[in-house]
C-alpha cells in the first residue's frame, strides 16, 4: 500500500526545484496534490502533467502565500477540488545574500512576508481544515538556520524563525494529533542555484569540499525525507529539525 494513499497535500512553491520534487514524490505515494505557484504557471502545469502522466492526481493553484486573501483562496480551492486536507508543505521561500550595509527595507520585508508570515498564514488555514485524524505540516527550512553564512543574515534569521515556529506549534498542536517538523536542506542543485550562479562556481566547490558526502544535494534527496515525515512511518516524530545536508550541517 502506498504511504500517502488518498491523502490530500498542498505543496507551496511547487512549480520547480524542491517543491516540484516533493509534489511528484507525494503523488507517487498516492497523495492528491495541490501544486501551488505564485508566477510559474508553466512550471506548475508541467509538474501537474507529469503527475497525471504517471497515474497520479494533482491540480495547480496560483496564490501568493504572503497575501492573506490568496492563502484563503488556495485552501478554498483545495476544499472544492478534494474536500479535505491532510498535509501542508511550506516550501515557498526567497533567499537573497548580500552584505548587511546593502540590505534594503524591501529585502527584509520580502524575506519576512514569504518565509515567515506566509508559513504562519498557511498553517493557520491548514489547522482549521484538518479532520479528526489530525494532520501533518512540513516546513522547508535551511541548514542556514543552524549555521548562518556570511551575507546571509536576513535569510538565516527568517529560517531560524521558521524553526522556532515548528517547535512552538508542535507543543500547541500535538494534542490534536497534528505533527509539524522542519527539514533543513544543505546546498541543493535547483533552478535557483543555477540562476544565481552557485552551480559551477568556486563557492559550489567549497560547499562540496566541506560536505562529508562530497556532492550537492538533489531535490529528490529532500523529497524522500518529506514523504517519510508525511507518512505514518513518522507517527512519533514532531517538533524536530531534520538536517538533510550530506553532513555539512549535521550535529
Amino acid at each position: 500500500m502506498s504511504k500517502l494513499n488518498n491523502r490530500v497535500a498542498i505543496v507551496t512553491g511547487a512549480s520547480k526545484g524542491i517543491g516540484a520534487s516533493i509534489a511528484k514524490y507525494f503523488a507517487a505515494e498516492g497523495a492528491k496534490v495541490v501544486v501551488n505557484y505564485v508566477s510559474g504557471k508553466e512550471g506548475a502545469g508541467k509538474v501537474v502533467n507529469a503527475i497525471k502522466d504517471a497515474g497520479g492526481t494533482a491540480i495547480s493553484v496560483q496564490a501568493d502565500v504572503s497575501k492573506e486573501a490568496d492563502v484563503i483562496r488556495l485552501f478554498e480551492e483545495t476544499d472544492k477540488a478534494f474536500g479535505a486536507l491532510d498535509i501542508l508543505v511550506n516550501n515557498a521561500g526567497v533567499y537573497i545574500y548580500e552584505p548587511i550595509e546593502q540590505v534594503s527595507e524591501g529585502t527584509i520585508n520580502q524575506h519576512l512576508s514569504i518565509n515567515v508570515i506566509g508559513a504562519i498564514l498557511t498553517i493557520r488555514e491548514a489547522v482549521k481544515r484538518f479532520g479528526d485524524r489530525g494532520g501533518n505540516i512540513i516546513n522547508i527550512s535551511s541548514g542556514a538556520s543552524r549555521t548562518p553564512m556570511s551575507t546571509g543574515s536576513v535569510y538565516s534569521a527568517t529560517k531560524a524563525a521558521l524553526d522556532a515556529l515548528t517547535i512552538s506549534l508542535s507543543k500547541e498542536l500535538g494534542a490534536r494529533n497534528i505533527r509539524i517538523n522542519s527539514i533543513l536542506p544543505g546546498a541543493t542543485e535547483t533552478e535557483g542555484t543555477h540562476t544565481t550562479g552557485i552551480v559551477g562556481s568556486d563557492f559550489e566547490k567549497k560547499l562540496i569540499e566541506n560536505t562529508p558526502l562530497g556532492r550537492m544535494g538533489q531535490p529528490e534527496d529532500i523529497a524522500k525525507i518529506a514523504v517519510f515525515l508525511a507518512s505514518e512511518d513518522a507517527a512519533w516524530v514532531t517538533g524536530e529539525k531534520i538536517s538533510v545536508s550530506g553532513g555539512i550541517y549535521g550535529f
